[in-house]
């Protein structure tokens, strides 16, 4: 039991390192000579990185987010057979992981805790539970987008729509997903606290592929 308690407190931790990897701070710093987060929107993610770098810059960002999301789900099939008998048990430590990665993204040891605002790692996330609504979700993100040209608004109503989608259309009832999707549904309106007054107040900025933001490096 001590080792369980060992090796799974080592894979939720290396959940949370995964999700650190500030993509966005990193891409800007290394081939830009700027830290992204001093411009635009200040968010460290593939959207502001879009806005200020261009999508040459945003489109590995987003992939890499995406696919720490994923990895990080992934790290539960390596004891699957070893640790979890139980379903129940088993989808549990899913939700921890995929919590643990979230919250690195959005606070990442490795970038003083100033990271993004865990769209895209939360994206993969859901792919790697279960693609089917994932899919959906990502349709009416890319629908809402395609419309009104907000990224927060498309990510918000794709968030709330993702556990009616899940239960309601794909039948999911595993308690810890539908537990995670309820928690996807408010964490992310809550992130975008913001961009939410914003948009009320019509200042929200649509988005371009075109990089906007002007720097020396």
């Amino acid at each position: 039991m001590t080792n369980f308690y060992l090796i799974t407190s080592g894979i939720v931790i290396l959940a949370y390192l995964i999700g650190s990897i500030p993509t966005a701070v990193w891409v800007g710093e290394i081939f830009y000579g700027i830290d992204i987060r001093k411009y635009g929107s200040g968010n460290a993610g593939a959207t502001n990185t879009i806005r200020v770098l261009g999508a040459k810059a945003g489109a590995p960002v987003f992939i890499i987010d995406v696919l720490k999301g994923v990895a990080a789900v992934q790290l539960a099939y390596t004891i699957k057979e070893i640790y979890f008998a139980s379903p129940e048990t088993y989808g549990a430590f899913k939700f921890i992981l995929s919590v643990a990665v979230i919250l690195g993204h959005v606070f990442p040891v490795f970038a003083r805790f100033k990271g993004g605002k865990g769209v895209a790692t939360s994206l993969g996330v859901i792919f790697a539970l279960a693609w089917q609504p994932a899919l959906v979700s990502l349709g009416i993100f890319i629908l809402v987008l395609s419309i009104w040209r907000y990224v927060s608004l498309g990510s918000i109503c794709a968030a709330l729509a993702f556990p009616f989608v899940s239960y309601y259309v794909f039948g999911v009832n595993e308690w810890a997903y539908i537990i995670f999707s309820i928690v996807i549904a408010v964490f992310v309106p809550l992130l975008h606290k913001k961009n939410i007054k914003r948009l009320i107040d019509g200042n929200e900025s649509k988005f371009s592929f075109k990089k906007k933001a002007s720097f020396n490096k």
